[in-house]
């Protein structure tokens, strides 16, 4: 799942190089935080959240193939 949303992320962005994916493991599932160049925000958000919305759903129904999880979260 985190090789996904990296290569969803580095299609979108002006920046792939700057995409980061970091896993964070707890005992509610899992946290994926991406991290993109401030110029990209913009466009991994999308107009009100709907590319974000988008990813998250993507990732959520690889999860629930494992049975996991997930949430995705975009940091500054």
């Amino acid at each position: 799942m985190k090789q996904m949303l990296e290569q969803i992320a580095k299609a979108l962005v002006d920046y792939p190089d700057q995409v980061e994916v970091r896993l964070l493991e707890d005992e509610r599932g899992i946290t994926l935080e991406l991290q993109v160049s401030p110029d990209d925000m913009g466009k991994v958000i999308g107009k009100q959240g709907r590319i974000v919305k988008a990813i998250r759903t993507v990732v959520n129904a690889a999860a629930v193939k494992e049975n996991k999880r997930v949430l995705v979260e975009v940091v500054p």
